[in-house]
């Protein structure tokens, strides 16, 4: 059984000597607001991120001995009995091999890529999709030629490419380059907690300045 800092103590027991958490979850009772409860981010044995789970699976994880806790938040849950430091990032003792998925284009995964700002005028309101090349006109849905629009900038383009209506683009659209294992729009609000920035970022490339 892992042992877990317990806060106030240099070292604690992980769980009370009879607990098992089968019959006793360690997160039973909890002096935090539901909301304000954050996921625990799991990295494979290689430390690739292979997910984001919740905090009362990360600490099963934990007492199953499954993972070795790489860091811990400054929140704490408490049973009826302990009190545990929860868990903010996990690697798993064990590697798993999963199949490389393919990262599929989405309304959510163009706003997560374009940081939900209007990539012609950086409007944060009603966001949509715009084909910079027109679809009528042969445009494909593809990252390459779809950004975050208002729906200002998206009536005033019209049918037009941005050129042929005097507007810019900051730079090329494109696909996102990451190991998309947790779904992109997750990813990009994962990479800004600076506790996981550092665990993250090398798998995002170009989103370092979300």
């Amino acid at each position: 059984m892992p042992r877990i800092h317990k806060k106030g103590a240099k070292h604690a027991s992980a769980t009370h000597k009879n607990a098992h958490p089968k019959h006793r979850a360690p997160d039973e009772r909890t002096d935090i607001a539901p909301e304000r409860l954050s996921g625990v981010l799991v990295l494979n044995q290689n430390f690739e991120p292979l997910n984001i789970c919740s905090i009362q699976r990360g600490m099963t994880l934990l007492l199953l001995e499954k993972v070795e806790v790489l860091r811990f938040s400054d929140q704490v849950v408490r049973s009826a009995e302990d009190e545990f430091m929860v868990p903010s990032v996990l690697r798993l003792n064990e590697g798993v091999k999963r199949p490389m998925p393919e990262l599929k284009i989405s309304r959510k995964s163009v706003l997560a890529r374009d940081g939900y700002t209007c990539v012609y005028c950086g409007s944060r309101e009603t966001l949509t999709l715009d084909h910079v090349f027109p679809r009528h006109r042969g445009g494909e849905t593809t990252w390459e030629n779809v950004v975050c629009s208002c729906l200002r900038c998206n009536n005033k383009k019209g049918a037009r490419t941005p050129q042929e209506c005097g507007m810019r683009l900051p730079s090329p659209p494109r696909k996102p380059r990451y190991v998309p294992y947790i779904s992109f729009p997750r990813f990009v609000s994962a990479v800004r907690r600076p506790e996981w920035r550092e665990f993250l970022e090398g798998f995002g490339k170009g989103l370092e300045g979300f």
